[in-house]
């Protein structure tokens, strides 16, 4: 049932693989009617994602291929042109399908973007709205009625909109790891979405959370909530985590960059301490001595998106306050080619995030 929302809308298409010119903006975008079951939010904020650059760019390779020109899923594609990215959005219901209250009309939400295509809590078939069905880079959005979220909190809008993405797969990494209260935990990438956000996360769980950050971003670090702050790039960076640490062991590495820091970062971890990864910031292929692995005894796990039951977690640590929004900038929609540019940059901390013109 529908009520009074217009015929069309403006969006940012994604028309293919490739650079910015494959993100359309236009004004004349149907509105999606929300099928039975669902819910139609008017869009108020969508956070920015690594992940609607690297699908854009078709950088996630394959596993027989890393610099083919691939999609998010390793199994079974899903995403097809034009796509509507955008997966932390936050909105208000305006329209409900059949099978759904219509007090939910006025309803202010948080999206959980999971497309979790199974009912128990494994992530093996996992998908996400903004791939496999559009997202909220546009003025209005579809989704299934239970992924529509109330949030018992006083943030505004944008600042609600900065959490989901970056949370949940930080969120996502800590309960892989399973980092405990008084554990240490080495983040990487701290300065970025889910770099920042694990660090807040980490404190949550009562862990003491090490920062790696580039230059200029130390303080803000320290602000929400990092024992100490290594700079990146500057000396060894195993003499510079002891010296940050205090020589407590790292039980824990949150990665989220990869590249050539990966074998330091095993050396770093005390034995039986836990790698975890969502990102490859620096680069996806690395070098591994197996050796460090299987002497020390460590564990690897690799991470992407969260259960239904870490999204819950994190909804409970938004309104207990323990863990609080980082807005690096907003932008309105019609100007997402700056948006994306400047995300691509990295001369922020937190999230950037988009709002209807």
């Amino acid at each position: 049932m529908m009520h009074s929302v217009p015929k069309t809308m403006t969006a940012v298409l994604l028309t293919g693989h490739g650079g910015l010119e494959k993100l359309v903006y236009s004004r004349d975008v149907p509105v999606p009617a929300p099928a039975a079951g669902e819910v139609l939010i008017k869009v108020t904020a969508c956070g920015m994602n690594n992940t609607d650059v690297w699908v854009r760019e078709g950088a996630y390779g394959t596993e027989d291929d890393p610099s083919a020109v691939s999609t998010w899923r390793r199994h079974g594609n899903t995403l097809t042109f034009p796509r509507i990215q955008g997966t932390d959005t936050v909105g208000h219901i305006v329209a409900v399908g059949e099978g759904v209250d219509q007090a939910r009309i006025g309803e202010r939400v948080m999206v959980d973007f999971s497309i979790y295509n199974r009912d128990d809590d494994s992530l093996a078939d996992i998908d996400y709205m903004g791939h496999g069905r559009d997202g909220g880079y546009a003025e209005y959005m579809a989704l299934p009625a239970e992924n529509a979220h109330v949030v018992a909190t006083d943030l505004t809008d944008v600042e609600l909109a900065t959490f989901c993405c970056a949370y949940l797969t930080g969120e996502r990494m800590l309960e892989r790891a399973r980092l405990a209260a008084g554990e240490t935990v080495l983040v990487t990438g701290a300065s970025g979405g889910v770099g920042s956000a694990i660090v807040q996360l980490a404190r949550a769980r009562g862990a003491v959370p090490i920062a790696v950050a580039g230059p200029g971003k130390e303080a803000a670090m320290l602000d929400i909530g990092a024992q100490a702050v290594v700079t990146r790039g500057q000396g060894d960076l195993a003499e510079a985590v002891e010296a940050a640490s205090g020589g407590r062991p790292i039980d824990v590495v949150a990665d989220l960059v990869g590249g050539p820091l990966f074998n330091d970062l095993l050396k770093i971890l005390r034995p039986e301490g836990r790698y975890t990864t969502a990102g490859a910031i620096a680069g996806p292929v690395v070098q591994l001595d197996l050796r460090t692995m299987y002497l020390k005894q460590l564990e690897l796990h690799g991470s992407s998106q969260g259960s239904r039951a870490d999204f819950r977690r994190l909804v409970r640590y938004i309104e207990e306050r323990k863990i609080r929004p980082l807005v690096g900038g907003v932008y309105p929609l019609s100007e997402f080619h700056r948006a994306q540019t400047d995300f691509m940059a990295k001369n922020f901390v937190g999230k950037l995030v988009v709002v209807p013109d």
